[in-house]
Parts: C-alpha cells; sequence; structure tokens
C-alpha cells in the first residue's frame, strides 16, 4: 500500500490559498500528526513556499509590484492565527477597530485586541500586537465578529464624539439581516454602545437585503 505524502499535500493546500495567507501547524493536522507537520513546514520554509513568521506561525508570502519586494502578511491575520493557535476568542479593538472598520485611516502602532485569553504581546516584523484579557465575556464570546468589532469601535471613539458620520458609515456596512443579528446579539452591552447600535440598525442602507 503506497504511503501518502503528507509534504504534497500540506503543499497543494498552501499553493492553493492566497499570497500572504497565515497558516498554524494544526490547519493540517487532518493531514498528518503535529510531528510530521511540523517537518514538512520546516521543509517547506526551507524551499521558499513559506515563509516563518514567528515560532508556529507560518505564512505564505506575497510580492509587492509596487514596491518590488516581498512584504509582511497583514498584521491582523497574523493576530487571528495567534489566537487560532491557542484557543483564544479575539477582537480587534482601540485604534485597530476604527482602522479595519475604514472609520480611521491611521495605521495603528500597536495591533490592540480584547479576547477571552490572558495578557500577551508580540513582536514580529517590526509590528507589535497585544492581546488584553476582559472579563465582560458579552462583547466578545457568543457573538459575530461584525457585531463584536462594532462594538469595540464605538466604544474607541467614545460616548460622546459618536457622530452621523459614523453612524452612516457603519449602517452601510450591514445589510437587514446583519442588523438585525447586531440587534440581538448586542441586548447585553454597555447602555450607550447599544443606543448607537440601534441608530446603526435604523439607517437606510445600501447593501443588499433593502
Amino acid at each position: 500500500m503506497e504511503r501518502p505524502n503528507y509534504l504534497e499535500q500540506i503543499k497543494s493546500r498552501i499553493d492553493k490559498s492566497e499570497a500572504g495567507t497565515v497558516f498554524i501547524p494544526s490547519d493540517f493536522f487532518d493531514i498528518a500528526e503535529a510531528v510530521k507537520v511540523n517537518v514538512a513546514l520546516k521543509r517547506l520554509t526551507d524551499g521558499g513556499a513559506l515563509r516563518r513568521v514567528m515560532r508556529g506561525v507560518y505564512a505564505k508570502p506575497r510580492y509587492s509590484e509596487l514596491l518590488k519586494t516581498e512584504i509582511s502578511p497583514r498584521s491582523d491575520d497574523v493576530a487571528k492565527a495567534i489566537a487560532r493557535n491557542y484557543g483564544w476568542t479575539i477582537v480587534p479593538c482601540g485604534d485597530t477597530a476604527l482602522n479595519l472598520l475604514g472609520l480611521s485611516s491611521r495605521v495603528p502602532d500597536i495591533w490592540l485586541y480584547v479576547s477571552d485569553g490572558p495578557y500577551k504581546a508580540y513582536e514580529t516584523d517590526g509590528v507589535t500586537l497585544k492581546f488584553k484579557h476582559t472579563d465582560n465575556k458579552n462583547e466578545v464570546v457568543g457573538i459575530s465578529y461584525q457585531t463584536a468589532l462594532i462594538i469595540q469601535a464605538l466604544k474607541a471613539l467614545g460616548k460622546e464624539k459618536v457622530a452621523d458620520k459614523e453612524i452612516r458609515m457603519l449602517s452601510k456596512r450591514l445589510n437587514r439581516s446583519q442588523k438585525q443579528e447586531m440587534l440581538l446579539e448586542s441586548r447585553r452591552v454597555t447602555a450607550w454602545v447599544y443606543e448607537y447600535i440601534k441608530q446603526i440598525c435604523m439607517e437606510k442602507s445600501d447593501k443588499a437585503g433593502f
């Protein structure tokens, strides 16, 4: 009986992914056991099919035609891979949430996340990723990523600084079903945040579903 070629199967999955995709070993545990996966990832890294971002985190290389050089994977993708590796639920917060939602063009100096995991910080490619533990599980666990991200963005703006512009911008990101979902999911969040969520969900939207 022919033995499965684990290296080729792992490489095939990587080849089919987009440039910049971030992986952790457990993404391949359906193909082979941990020891074999780690050996395969090292070989693929040595061969240039992957680059090692940090311990236990790898990325498919991506090239910038504009800069004429290889560029780092997206910081948010690396953060999600770290969280996936440890089984944490994370949500961007502060300036990170505002940037990802298009409410701010400022690229954060520190990519900050609230998490149901421990306080942790990582340095990768000159970028700092910080995870801060929260006991307020209503804003992180058991709700959709979209709802959680908008909650954190509203908190980053602050109670007195959420303007009609932000309400409209957030509303346009959601269709009818997403708004209904967000209203249900966010009923137990801070009262002033929920009031803004209701305004977002009452705004007319250009997205499909209306």
